[in-house]
């Protein structure tokens, strides 16, 4: 018997719930933050110790400007990075999803499909391809990693799990 067709729910630009700069209000500990892509950046300052750009970082308006003062980090180190982004990564969307009701019902709804970020651009958190991409159907195909994806498709499994309960 053959394995049903994986489907897929692609992403890729700012105005999807399901990107890092997706502007979404949630706190975490004593710190709001006003996207994923802000707690990203927050988090991989604060791994590497560089509290005087996670502070700027937190006092960034933007998502682009969050982004370029995350590539300023100090002491950066790729190998721990890669070890631990995945990780921070899920800690923002868990509390960007569960505290807001409209994005975690926009979560949830893609059920039953594989999350995937169409970034042409962007091989390590996206596919390197374009949703238009004929490639996209097809993972053997693709010239990334999907790393948000697959974060977010964990996550979405674990909040329907934790909501059977």
């Amino acid at each position: 018997m053959s394995k049903p067709k994986e489907k897929f729910t692609f992403f890729y630009r700012s105005e999807s719930p399901f990107s890092q700069w997706y502007p979404a209000v949630f706190v975490v500990g004593e710190y709001t933050f006003d996207s994923a892509e802000q707690y990203m950046m927050y988090g991989k300052a604060m791994l590497f110790g560089d509290k005087e750009i996670a502070d700027k970082i937190r006092s960034a308006k933007h998502p682009r400007q969050q982004k370029q003062l995350g590539r300023q980090v100090q002491h950066f180190d790729k190998k721990v990075w890669d070890e631990h982004a995945r990780q921070i990564v899920y800690e923002g969307n868990h509390a960007k999803f569960t505290q807001n009701k409209e994005l975690l019902e926009a979560l949830l709804a893609t059920k039953g499909t594989t999350l995937v970020e169409a970034s042409p651009t962007d091989r390590i958190w996206g596919i390197g391809l374009a949703e238009e991409d004929p490639r996209v159907h097809n993972r053997s195909t693709w010239r990334g990693t999907n790393w948000l994806g697959e974060v977010l498709t964990e996550l979405r499994e674990q909040l329907l799990s934790d909501h059977q309960k």
